[in-house]
Order: C-alpha cells, then structure tokens, then sequence
C-alpha cells in the first residue's frame, strides 16, 4: 500500500509503540557506524536510478538520530531523529510513505531538511522490515523538486528495500556463523555459500529490476542503460546505430472490448514476435503501455527499415486472440543532428507519430518523416 497521509503541523515523530523491541533488533544487526560496503552502495544507486532521484539514502532510525548505511548524492552521514521523514515512514512498516511535496505538507514544511540543505520537496521511503516485523529504517528516494513516482516505481523500491533487510540478515548470519562456528573449515565452506547465495540474489535483483513484468524484455530502465551503451560503442568504432519503436495500432479498443487480460496476451505476443525476429545482438523492451523498442546495433538507415517493416509485416500476419493486431513503427539512425539518447529517441518518437498520422500499420523513417 502505498499513500502520502496527511499528519499533524510539524513535530517530531511520535515513537513506535515497540520502540524498545525495535532499537534492539536493530543493536543484534550490529551495522550502525559501519564502514561503506558495495552491497548497499549497488542497491542505493539502483533506487536513484529507478525512482530518477538525485538521493537515495538506507537510513537506520537509532534513539536520537538517523544514521546512513549507505548515500548517494547527500554528503551528510546522520542527522538528529527529530529532523528524519524517515522517523514517521516506521511508523507504518507496511506502508511505503510517500510525501510528493514536504512545502504543502505540515508534518514536514518547517523541517530543516525542507527548509535548508538539501531542501527536500518529494521523498519516498519503503520501511525496512525484519521478518520479526520490526521497521529498522528506510530505504528512501529525495528530490529536491515536487514531483510522483508511478506504482512500477514503488514496487521497484519496495522490492529493494526488501534486498536490503536480505543483506542484514546475510551479515548477521555471517557474522554468528565466524563467532559460533569453532571449525575453520566448515565455517569456511559455510561462510562461502552464504556469499554465493548473496551474489546471486544481487544478480537476481539486477535482473528483475530491468526486467518488465508483464513480457518478460528489457523496460524502460533496461533500455536507457543499453541505448547508453549502444551509443558510446558506435561514437568509439564509427559504427552505425539504430532505434525502433513500435505501437499496437487501437490498443485502447481493444482492451476496452476484450477486456486488459486479453489485451496482456497481446502485448506478451508482441514482445515474442519482436526477439524472434531480432538478432541476439540487438535489445528489445517494453517501452511503455503498448509501446515497444527494438535497438538495433550495427544498422544503418536501409537495413533498420527493412528490418522495421518485416517486423511489422510479422504482426500482422499473426493469429492474435479476438481479432488482427498491427502496429506502426517509427525508426531513426543515430548521427548527424541525433548526437545522443534523448535525440535518438525524440527522433524515433516523431517517426512514430508520423507513422500513425499516415493510417497505421505502416513504417515511418526519422530520415522520411521530417518536414
């Protein structure tokens, strides 16, 4: 459940009615003070990168302070409880609390931290919950402009705020294990696979974060990650570089007429018809709603049409459920005026608009459709 809840003008928090039992779950983790480890550091980057945030903090609630495991953007290490949204996001472990602008709301308007440095507006923080269902702290996002985070975004950060309390319970694992454990060897091979167990659950994380859902390719984070890529390789060998976006031709009818499950099997048929007719060197996503990208490496203007219109010629002749599904698709070419992400994909948007305005189900190059 995810709300921004209206509270009292602005105080400190109140203290959890389980604040004894709370303080010492969080003293048997032994982490406050503790240096910066990569784990942590890996999962804070990765909630900036998906919430789009220039903070992400996992904050830990001790008597009188918060106290950063690990920042991104913030130089501060602590600040004092009273001060901390983090404070009230435990009041509610299962909640994540949302503020979409601390000016408009009385809890947090008077707020040093809103006040002054860092002049927080927006904040989200997904309390972090032991399986005792104690809510140690935070895994938080910041802006310091008003702004929302769409459901895939609270889900993507409730998720890693769960990666983070796995990461508590490894170290403490761990740690029980080199104290109890008298027999070098077996703690050895124990402690081993504890950290094996930990790099894949990171790589599983890696993975789900960049995975869609619903289709199972590349979303949206996956695709600027690789268009980053794909563009710095091509200015590096002078190679060419090419992007694709599609999109289901009357979507809305259909799924107003057939209803949305019927219309997710339609979209996951799309997303099938697009690798089987892709190399395994190009990179296919959701790009959003009914919106699919396809990047396509090594391609010049020539060859990404062709490979756009057997890609649309594809669709059409597939047996969707309910009715014919087409999609129209616009291409552009990276070089020349596209010298970079925004204008690569500004570019295939255009084509892609320029391709519905001409009937649908039809192929739009950036090249063509410029005025």
């Amino acid at each position: 459940m995810h709300e921004s809840r209206p509270g009292n003008p602005a105080v400190k928090a109140e203290l959890p009615a389980n604040e004894p039992e709370r303080l010492a779950a969080l003293m048997r983790y032994d982490i406050l003070d503790s240096g910066a480890e990569q784990a942590y550091d890996d999962l804070t980057r990765l909630a900036a990168y998906i919430a789009g945030t220039p903070i992400a903090l996992i904050s830990l609630i001790d008597r009188d302070r918060q106290w950063f495991k690990s920042k991104v953007g913030l130089e501060a290490t602590e600040t004092p409880r009273d001060a901390a949204f983090c404070a009230h996001a435990i009041l509610r472990p299962g909640d994540t609390l949302v503020v979409p602008d601390a000016t408009r709301d009385r809890r947090f308007a008077d707020n040093p931290l809103v006040t002054g440095a860092p002049a927080i507006r927006f904040y989200a923080g997904a309390p972090l919950v032991t399986p005792e269902g104690q809510a140690l702290g935070t895994l938080c996002v910041i802006d310091s402009q008003p702004r929302q985070l769409s459901e895939e975004g609270l889900a993507a950060l409730e998720a890693l705020s769960r990666q983070v309390v796995a990461q508590f319970e490894l170290r403490r694992t761990a740690r029980e294990l080199h104290e109890q454990l008298a027999n070098r060897e077996v703690y050895l091979a124990q402690l081993e696979d504890y950290q094996k167990q930990l790099s894949e659950e990171n790589r599983e994380l890696q993975r789900a974060s960049l995975t869609d859902a619903l289709t199972r390719i590349g979303n949206r984070a996956a695709l600027d990650m690789r268009l980053d890529e794909e563009i710095a390789r091509a200015q590096r060998h002078g190679t060419a570089l090419s992007l694709l976006l599609a999109d289901a031709d009357h979507f809305k009818h259909y799924n107003d007429t057939w209803g949305h499950p019927a219309g997710d099997v339609v979209l996951q048929m799309l997303a099938q018809v697009l690798r089987r007719r892709t190399r395994a060197s190009d990179f296919v996503a959701r790009y959003g709603g009914e919106e699919f990208a396809v990047l396509l490496p090594t391609t010049d203007r020539d060859s990404a049409r062709r490979v756009a219109e057997q890609i649309r010629a594809a669709v059409e002749a597939t047996g969707f459920p309910e009715r014919k599904v087409t999609i129209s698709a616009g291409v552009a070419t990276f070089g020349g005026s596209i010298r970079d992400r925004e204008s690569l994909l500004r570019a295939a948007d255009e084509a892609l608009y320029a391709a519905k305005r001409g009937g649908r189900n039809r192929v739009m190059h950036a090249a063509d459709a410029a005025p």
